[in-house]
């Protein structure tokens, strides 16, 4: 999952990867009957870089590898070269603080529904953009507003896919409301997790509260290395679902995703969370996750 805020420049412009190929942003392009294009057949990864150094590589690279064996589609390319496709991508953009985006699709064929027995090509889109990083640090401090919206989307969550549209359009009804985030609840009436990011509750006994893997939800890479390395400060934890009204009345709350471990929530459908300020196991695991990130440097 990926909360980014961009800018668009960089000191030579931009430079995408298409194909084999590194070509001007602007330039950049994939057939008219591309498959990810026409049917949103499609899967894709967020990196962060921070200082330069891809965050979490292999585990995105692990969820990528899944989300293609799970829709049928191979590896655009090795492992191994595709991790050179990143870095280059990287230097070439004079990336330093923001994000790799990288989309498979399973490429460009006449336009059908069902797989096509003789499956094209895989088409490899990677950019780079970088990080607005004084206003991730903003929110970091000072917390978000979030706002609860149906989740609409398909059944099948945990599948990395570029299929978006309910999750734009619940972030554009969040945006639109003053909040930052929007967090989907499903038809029993639990939270799922955020239109971009993962869930998480701190209850009224300390104990910090996610929803549990299933495909419900996106298995979130922060996610997961939060949950490994809290774990070993004997931070408290329980992955089940919770509703919105106990989110409502948690002690804190807070949001991850691969360019943000645990950003406070401070106020939950106009409601505020706890005193309305960044609490001290929001804090903490803000600490651990840096600290976590520093050692693998």
């Amino acid at each position: 999952m990926s909360e980014a805020r961009w800018t668009n420049h960089t000191p030579q412009g931009r430079v995408a990867y298409v194909n084999g190929r590194y070509v001007p942003h602007g330039q950049a392009g994939v057939h008219v009957e591309d498959r990810g294009l026409q049917l949103g057949d499609a899967v894709y990864e967020v990196f962060g870089v921070f200082g330069t150094r891809l965050m979490d590589e292999e585990e995105h690279l692990d969820r990528l590898e899944r989300s293609l064996r799970e829709i049928q589609v191979a590896m655009p390319m090795a492992r191994n070269t595709l991790k050179f496709v990143l870095r280059e991508t990287a230097r070439r953009n004079r990336l330093h603080d923001g994000i790799i985006y990288l989309q498979v699709t399973r490429g460009a064929v006449r336009r059908d529904h069902p797989i096509p027995a003789h499956v094209p090509r895989p088409t490899l889109i990677v950019t780079a953009h970088n990080l607005d990083m004084g206003a991730i640090a903003r929110r970091r401090e000072n917390g978000i507003k979030i706002v609860t919206r149906p989740d609409e989307r398909w059944g099948r969550c945990d599948i990395k896919t570029t299929q978006l549209l309910a999750n734009l359009l619940a972030k554009t009804e969040a945006r639109r409301a003053g909040a930052y985030e929007a967090w989907l609840v499903d038809r029993d009436g639990f939270v799922t997790e955020g239109t971009s990011t993962s869930a998480w509750i701190v209850n009224a006994d300390g104990q910090v509260v996610t929803r549990d893997l299933s495909n419900a939800i996106l298995p979130g890479v922060t996610r997961r290395i939060i949950l490994e390395t809290a774990s070993k400060e004997q931070i408290r934890f329980d992955e089940r679902p919770f509703t919105p009204e106990e989110a409502r009345n948690a002690r804190e709350a807070f949001i991850s995703s691969a360019t943000g471990a645990a950003i406070p929530v401070i106020a939950i459908d106009g409601h505020p969370i706890g005193d309305g300020k960044r609490g001290p196991i929001t804090r903490r695991i803000q600490e651990i996750y840096a600290q976590a990130a520093e050692n693998h440097r």
